[in-house]
């Protein structure tokens, strides 16, 4: 659930729309929708995009660190 609230929260923050990411990704609002409520996992490839997508470490997204920062 931490990793939907995550991606959820990163989408507010940056005052995007759920298009706005599903075009980049090249996935399906429904998709989207279904990460950000906790009704689906993914793949390591789209969490991956995701976190790249974002600026954050894989590791923020998925509740490993609280530290959205990637670390080099």
């Amino acid at each position: 659930m931490l990793f939907a609230e995550r991606v959820r929260n990163l989408r507010y923050e940056k005052k995007l729309k759920q298009e706005d990411i599903v075009i980049v990704l090249g996935v399906t609002k429904t998709w989207l929708s279904d990460i950000e409520r906790g009704r689906r996992t993914t793949t390591l490839e789209k969490a991956v995009e995701l976190a790249d997508y974002f600026g954050v470490s894989l590791d923020y997204l998925v509740g490993r660190t609280d530290n959205p920062e990637i670390n080099n």
